[in-house]
C-alpha cells in the first residue's frame, strides 16, 4: 500500500512548481577518454548525488523562491538517499508521495569539462498529474523540466495561465520535431522555452544556433538557448539578446549546469527584472552550479548578486 506525506493535498502559496522526477546520479569525473567496448578505465573522481529535478529544487530553493515539487519516492536505496538529501539541504517535501515498493532512477554520469554523457535506469511508474496541484496551490511559475506536449500538458497549461502563472518549458533530450503538431501547439503555450544549444538545433533542424532562436521566437514569446560557457541567447519579439557566460572557473561537473541555469533566470524573472540581468542570473547559476558535483555550488541570492558585481558590472 502506497503512503502519502501528510502535506499532499495541503493549499499553500508557491514561487515555482516543479514538475520532473528525482534521479540519483553516479558522477564519474577525471577521465582520460570516453570508454569503449572492451576496455577498462579510471576516472580520478566519483560522487553520488541527487539528480534530475533535485538540482533544480535545490538551486530554487537556495534563491529564496518557495518551491513545491511533487515527486514520487519508493522504499529502495536510491529513493531513500535522495529523500535524506531532501531533507538537509531544506527543501519543502509536503508533496512528496512516498511508495512501499521501489522507484528507482538512476544515472550514470561520465563527465567532462566540455559536456556529459549518461547510462539510465528507472522503474516505470507515472508521474504525479499536475491539475490537481495548479488547482490546489496558488503559484507564480510552473517549471517543465523537459518537453511536454498532448492533451493532459494542454489542460495544465491551461489551468496555470487561468492562474496568472508563468510556464518556463527546458527540453531535455528528445528525439521530437516542431514538424510534430504536439510540439508546435506546446511551444504555443508556454511563456519561456529554455532548451540548450544542442536541443535547439534537434528540435528546429536549424544549421545554426541564431537560426534556431529565429524559428522558436515564431511560438514561444521569449525563447533561451543555452550554450553551456560560451553563454545564452535570448530573443523576445524584436529584441535578440546575448550574454557570455562566465570564465575560469575550475569545472568540475556539468550535470545540472542547465537546470540551476533556469533557477537563476527564474530568481531575476519574478523579480521584473531586465531580460539581460535574468540572463546573467541564469550563467552565474549554473556556472557556478559545475564547481561541485552535482550542483551542489549552486548560489545563494546573496551570492549571485555578489558575482554579478564582480562578473557584469
Amino acid at each position: 500500500m502506497d503512503r502519502f506525506t501528510e502535506g499532499e493535498k495541503r493549499c499553500g502559496c508557491y514561487d515555482v512548481l516543479l514538475h520532473g522526477t528525482y534521479f540519483c546520479d553516479l558522477i564519474f569525473t577525471g577521465l582520460p577518454e570516453m570508454p569503449s567496448l572492451g576496455k577498462e578505465i579510471y576516472s580520478t573522481g566519483f560522487e553520488i548525488v541527487p539528480g534530475g529535478t533535485f538540482s533544480a529544487a535545490q538551486a530554487l530553493t537556495r534563491l529564496g523562491l518557495r518551491t513545491g515539487w511533487p515527486c514520487d519516492f519508493g522504499s529502495d536505496f536510491f529513493s531513500q538517499y535522495v529523500l535524506a538529501e531532501a531533507q538537509r539541504s531544506g527543501l519543502d517535501t509536503s508533496l512528496f508521495r512516498i511508495h512501499d515498493g521501489p522507484v528507482r532512477r538512476v544515472t550514470v554520469s561520465l563527465s567532462f569539462p566540455h559536456d556529459r554523457s549518461f547510462v539510465t535506469y528507472i522503474d516505470r511508474r507515472e508521474p504525479p498529474s499536475l491539475l490537481p496541484y495548479i488547482e490546489q496551490h496558488e503559484i507564480r511559475c510552473l517549471y517543465l523540466m523537459g518537453l511536454e506536449c498532448g492533451p493532459e500538458f494542454q489542460a495544465a497549461a491551461a489551468a496555470a495561465r487561468a492562474s496568472g502563472a508563468v510556464i518556463l518549458m527546458d527540453c531535455q533530450s528528445t528525439s521530437l520535431t516542431l514538424d510534430h503538431p504536439a510540439v508546435a501547439a506546446a511551444l504555443q503555450s508556454v511563456d519561456i522555452f529554455a532548451p540548450n544549444e544542442s536541443e535547439a538545433l534537434q528540435l528546429t533542424g536549424a544549421d545554426s544556433l541564431e537560426q534556431a532562436l529565429d524559428i522558436l521566437a515564431g511560438y514561444t514569446p521569449l525563447v533561451v538557448i543555452k550554450s553551456g560557457s560560451r553563454g545564452a541567447f535570448a530573443r523576445r519579439g524584436e529584441e535578440t539578446l546575448y550574454v557570455p557566460g562566465l570564465s575560469g572557473l575550475n569545472v568540475v561537473d556539468t550535470t545540472g549546469a542547465g537546470d540551476c541555469f533556469n533557477a537563476g533566470f527564474l530568481y531575476s524573472y519574478l523579480q521584473g527584472h531586465s531580460l539581460r540581468c535574468c540572463l546573467e542570473s541564469g550563467n552565474i547559476s549554473g556556472g557556478l552550479s559545475t564547481t561541485a558535483p552535482g550542483g551542489r555550488a549552486a548560489p545563494t541570492a546573496a551570492q549571485l548578486e555578489e558575482w554579478r558585481q564582480k562578473i557584469y558590472r
